[in-house]
Formats: structure tokens, C-alpha cells, sequence
């Protein structure tokens, strides 16, 4: 069957020294994954990855895959040809002669001649490529600062051909880096923590605290809803939804009326480190950001982060709110984050909570609530749904805890 040849540019990963091979191959698995069932085939080289896909793979799925795969600096598709100047003219003719050039203006030429031996320097090819591009379009001008067009050429092993490149979200290859548990809420800033922190290479699975009837099945497929939107990212993801209702219950009857919000994020570290412990995961993610509401001060988080075996990282701490959702936009979470569904900790939420807690005070409290038996009862009721890395969902299953948890 015959292929398409995207060209595909690394960054980070190109400066990792003797663990580039590891980053590389993790790079291209991650492609691979989103692709299937289409067979490809990739090819690396200084740089570069030349990506092979069966031609009846549709444009819009790799492009999706492209754009999704952390790792990727920038892609395009790109022709293939031997390295011969009259065969190069003739190709990159035919490429521009299949394009749609009405609201191109300018362009400019790059030749990049990573193969020293061969006859022809950069400065020619450009030149002999320019002529090529007035041929068929005699209209356009040169601007070598802000072009419409770009007229790339590569001479590596072969002459590769492609015009402007698109954008790739950069950073490390998902998985590199270890994995994570995500508490997920449906708001804004959950997913873009997720986002941020794959984007460092964080292989990350989601934990979401549903408390029903109080948090309705519409605020449940809210969360799955962008468990699936955030999947493409984390190169596919499982999400744990807790039934908490008893413990939460419990923390409304027992705990300090100001100190509730934070009696429940204590129990949610409590019981995500229990799960993540036993998924082979080093750490903790949370969408928190510093001061932004009143379980988020220094002090708040202080304490809740004393109730974690594992460590808890925040990657939004330092921005403001008008940050965050610019970024649930981009990624496209935000439209789902925003429906009126609210989450278990604002339902619960006191009036005048606590803001500047004693760590020591609020660890005996929590102690005295009895929360264990809770935790433990929620994990044995847990369920798994499961996502793929085209975001679809894969199957649904009970969550065992191990023996000496349940």
C-alpha cells in the first residue's frame, strides 16, 4: 500500500544525551498509538522523524495525532525524492502545482543540506527553488521575514520536499517522565494541570470524588466528558470515580463547620495516595493555584499536602485565573468545565472557611473524624473507566484494591 510522509521535528529531546534513544522510541510509540488501527513506520534522523502512514489513513486523524503528541516541535508532509537537482525542481514543482495559492502573497525558500557531499550548496538550491516557485506563481514576492509561503527543502539520505510547517505542542513524550494520579474535578483548572504536567512527560490517570445524590450523573459525565478530551494529551488515561458520599457526610456531621472544605481535601490525598500507591505511581497532581480560593493558601495547603505519602505537585501554583482558562480554551476543555454541574467540594463547601489552619491542630482533628473505614469502603466501590489515546472510551470495570487496603 502506498504511504503518506509526514516530516516531523523534535526539540527538547534532541538534547538529552545518552537517554535521547529512550525519549525518541517513547516519542514514536506515542504516534504509533494514536494511529492504529492504520499501520505506520517511522524512520529518525538528526533531528527528525519521518513518520510512514497507509495512504487511506485520513489527513485529519494524523494531523489530530501530530498535534496532540507532546515531543513534537513542528510537522508537515512532505515528498520524497532522490537527491538529483533537476528530480528536486521537479517535484517541488508538482508539490506547489497541487496547492491552492489564491491568498499567498509572498513565500521564501530553506534549504537545509545536512548531507555535505552533496554538489549543490544551500545558496543555489535556494536560488535554482525560487525560480521554480515564480514559474508557477509569478505573482508572488520574496519576504524573508514574514512569508505566506514557505518552500522547504532537506537534503539528508534523500531530498525531502514540504512547504510550511505546523506548530506541534512541544515538551516531552508522555510516559518519559514517570507516572502521576490527577485529582479531576469538573472545573477549569483540573485539566489544564493534566495538560502541563504530560507536557513534561508525566504518564497521568485521573481520580474523581462523586458524591451522589448530592453531585447529580450530569456532573459524573461532565468529568468523563473531559477525561476523554484530556486522553489524546496523556496518550490515553484511566479515570477512578470514588463514591464519597458516606465520608463527606461524615465530615459534614463531625467536622469543625470552618474546617470541612479541608477535612475533605485531606481525605482526598489520603485515598488518592492509597490508589496511587498501589498503581505504581511516584506523585500527585492537583489543579491548585496559590490563594486562589481558601483551601489553596500556603497554610491550606501545608496541611493537606501532610496527609499525602506521595508528592504533590502543582503546576498552575503560580498562575492567576485569566492564565488557567486561556488555557482550558486552547486545549478545548473549557466549554465542558464551565456547564452548571457543580463538584462535591463546592456543594460542601462552608460559608466562612478556614484560611490560615495550624497543621498540627488540623491533623488531630482529622484523626478524630474516622475517616479510614470510609476510605476504605469508597476504594472497594470504585469503578475504572478507560480512554484510549484518541479519547475513546475502552471499557469499564470494578476497581480492586489490594488485600491489605480493602
Amino acid at each position: 500500500m502506498a504511504k503518506k510522509l509526514y516530516l516531523v521535528k523534535e526539540g527538547e529531546i534532541s538534547l538529552k544525551g545518552l537517554n535521547r534513544g529512550s525519549f525518541e522510541k517513547r516519542l514514536k510509540n506515542n504516534i504509533k498509538d494514536k494511529l492504529r488501527p492504520y499501520h505506520s513506520t517511522s524512520q529518525r534522523q538528526k533531528g527528525r522523524i519521518f513518520l510512514f502512514v497507509d495512504e487511506d489513513c485520513p489527513d485529519e486523524r494524523i494531523e489530530r495525532a501530530l498535534s496532540t503528541t507532546f515531543g513534537v516541535v513542528g510537522w508537515a508532509e512532505a515528498v520524497m525524492c532522490e537527491k538529483d537537482p533537476d528530480v528536486i525542481k521537479a517535484r517541488a514543482r508538482a508539490l506547489l502545482e497541487k496547492m491552492d495559492l489564491s491568498g499567498v502573497k509572498s513565500f521564501k525558500v530553506m534549504a537545509k543540506r545536512e548531507d555535505k557531499s552533496f554538489p549543490v550548496h544551500s545558496y543555489d538550491l535556494t536560488c535554482a527553488l525560487a525560480e521554480v516557485v515564480n514559474t508557477v506563481a509569478p505573482g508572488l514576492r520574496v519576504d524573508l521575514r514574514n512569508p505566506d509561503l514557505i518552500l522547504h527543502v532537506e537534503i539528508r539520505n534523500q531530498a525531502f520536499i514540504y512547504t510550511s510547517d505546523s506548530a506541534g505542542p512541544r515538551g516531552l513524550p508522555t510516559g518519559s517522565a514517570g507516572r502521576g494520579l490527577l485529582l479531576l474535578s469538573g472545573g477549569i483548572d483540573s485539566p489544564v494541570a493534566a495538560y502541563e504536567m504530560a507536557k513534561r512527560g508525566l504518564k497521568l490517570d485521573c481520580l474523581y470524588f462523586h458524591a451522589y445524590p448530592y453531585t447529580s450523573d450530569e456532573a459524573l459525565e461532565k468529568v468523563k466528558t473531559l477525561a476523554k478530551t484530556i486522553a489524546p494529551y496523556l496518550n490515553g488515561t484511566r479515570l477512578f470515580v470514588v463514591p464519597f458520599t458516606e465520608g463527606q457526610l461524615n465530615i459534614k456531621a463531625r467536622a469543625f463547620e470552618d474546617a470541612t472544605t479541608l477535612m475533605f481535601r485531606a481525605s482526598m490525598m489520603q485515598l488518592a495516595s492509597r490508589v496511587a500507591g498501589c498503581q505504581d505511581m511516584q506523585c500527585i497532581v492537583t489543579g491548585e493555584a496559590l490563594s486562589q480560593v481558601a483551601s489553596q493558601t500556603l497554610a491550606a495547603m501545608s496541611f493537606t499536602d501532610s496527609m499525602a505519602d506521595l508528592l504533590v505537585l502543582r503546576p498552575l501554583v503560580g498562575l492567576d485565573k485569566e492564565e488557567i482558562i486561556s488555557k482550558a480554551k486552547k486545549i478545548g476543555t473549557y466549554e465542558t468545565s464551565i456547564l452548571p454541574y457543580e463538584d462535591c467540594c463546592v456543594i460542601f463547601s462552608p460559608k466562612h472557611p478556614i484560611t490560615n489552619p495550624d497543621r498540627k491542630a488540623m491533623r488531630e482533628h482529622y484523626q478524630s473524624l474516622g475517616m479510614d473505614e470510609y476510605i476504605t469502603k469508597a476504594l472497594s466501590e470504585t469503578k475504572i473507566y478507560s480512554y484510549n489515546a484518541n479519547g475513546e472510551e475502552t471499557g469499564v470495570w470494578d476497581f480492586t484494591p489490594p488485600s491489605d487496603q480493602a
